[in-house]
């Protein structure tokens, strides 16, 4: 096991470029699996969810080889259609494997899948869609199996715009008879990301980043050559980075528009932003509280919400999260409050009372998105941090300590 030490009260400054979306490249590294053939997938990140994926599909019968920061996917020998549960259960973007397949080869079985416990994600919104287009779906001792003689188009609306509900009802539709229109749909940047993936195979889909998207479906997709969109999540927890501890730092390779949101707050918080065509740019010195609610894309970035939560414990006066999208996402205010924070929780919502500063002491990340949270506090605490069970932080942050060193941060990374 490995652990962060945080010496804090460090002003973070200059200049960091974030790659490819993590949540952009799951979802595309499974699309890879629609058709028989070489794919290219360029800025794809090295993360452990990337490498565990990878796994999956390579048991699946997919050779996969990595160049820098290049996948090259040959899915001509797939021929497996069972998700090893063990695998399921190391990851939840392993569910995105059920749209590809049951496109592909009509058939699909996997158990439940597993990832962060941040709350109650079912996947029962993915399994109405795929029965909206033809899918038999059998429950049973911990596993699903999907079956159909023919996938047709269908209109499929959502209870709730699920990203990943949205993905894997696109990637199923691509090769059903028909049209299929998807109401309700999620919003996200990284669904225009696999639309245009998918376009570049042959299939015919619009409205990705609408509410409603449009699939014609095609006979066939050949493999293509593509690169993942920047990662608005690191991106937004550097800007952070940069609030928390009143530095100056330039996030490069982003597209301002994904981040509409952060900037809004960050403003609100006391934050001077300037923005250009490719980079944000954050300077703070005094922090003020504001009130924050998660809402899916284009609201405030619930992936977000622990990172910035870090940064109201130290602002003046109080603020207010609202927490709509999982129920059990406030796992690291205990750990903040080892630091001093001052914050209670009420259902989804923490109130938060700004303290002069926070102090190092020994903590846990429970969970990825909290992780990244926790560095960010001690990055501003007085004194020392340790910071243990960072696998999960390595699960979406690249190379995490390493990019906070560039911007002069103090954090090592150690055997526990």
């Amino acid at each position: 096991m490995e652990k962060f030490v945080v010496t804090g009260e460090v002003q973070l400054c200059g200049k960091i470029r974030v790659g490819g979306a993590k949540n952009a490249a799951l979802p595309i590294m499974a699309a890879t699996l629609l058709c028989s053939g070489v794919s290219v997938i360029h800025d794809v990140p090295y993360l452990s969810d990337i490498k565990a994926m990878q796994g999956i599909m390579t048991l699946l019968g997919a050779e996969i080889k990595r160049e820098g920061r290049t996948l090259i996917i040959d899915s001509s020998n797939v021929h497996r259609v069972e998700v090893p549960e063990q695998l399921m259960r190391e990851m939840r973007a392993s569910v995105f494997l059920m749209g590809p397949l049951l496109g592909r080869f009509h058939k699909v079985r996997l158990s439940y899948p597993g990832g962060c416990a941040i709350g109650h994600r079912p996947i029962d919104l993915h399994l109405k869609a795929l029965e909206k287009i033809g899918a038999r779906i059998k429950e049973k001792f911990g596993f699903i199996d999907a079956e159909a003689d023919s996938l047709i188009g269908s209109e499929i609306y959502l209870d709730f715009p699920s990203v990943g509900a949205t993905e894997n009802a696109i990637m199923a539709a691509v090769l059903a008879k028909g049209v299929t229109i998807i109401c309700n749909a999620a919003r996200e940047p990284e669904i225009f990301d696999l639309q245009t993936f998918l376009n570049k195979m042959g299939a015919k889909i619009t409205g990705a980043g609408s509410d409603t998207i449009r699939i014609e479906g095609v006979e066939r997709l050949v493999a293509v050559e593509h690169t993942i969109i920047c990662d608005r999540i690191q991106a937004g927890t550097y800007l952070i980075a940069g609030a928390i501890t009143r530095g100056d730092v330039v996030v490069e390779n982003i597209v301002p528009e994904y981040l509409v949101s952060v900037i809004d707050k960050l403003e609100g918080i006391g934050s001077v932003i300037q923005v250009g065509e490719n980079f944000i740019r954050v300077r703070s010195k005094e922090l003020r509280g504001v009130d924050i609610k998660t809402l899916p894309h284009p609201g405030f970035p619930t992936d977000l919400q622990a990172p910035i939560l870090s940064l109201l414990t130290m602002a003046k006066g109080t603020s207010i999260i609202t927490e709509t999208i999982f129920e059990n996402r406030f796992k690291h205010v205990d750990e903040l409050m080892r630091m001093g924070a001052q914050i209670k929780v009420e259902g989804r919502t923490a109130i938060i009372r700004g303290v002069p500063k926070l102090t190092g002491t020994k903590v846990t990340a429970p969970d990825l998105r909290a992780g990244g949270a926790l560095v960010l506090a001690a990055l501003a605490a007085e004194g020392t941090t340790e910071i243990e069970q960072i696998y999960h932080i390595d699960r979406g942050y690249e190379n995490f300590e390493e990019h906070l060193q560039s911007l002069g941060a103090h954090i090592i990374r150690l055997n526990s």
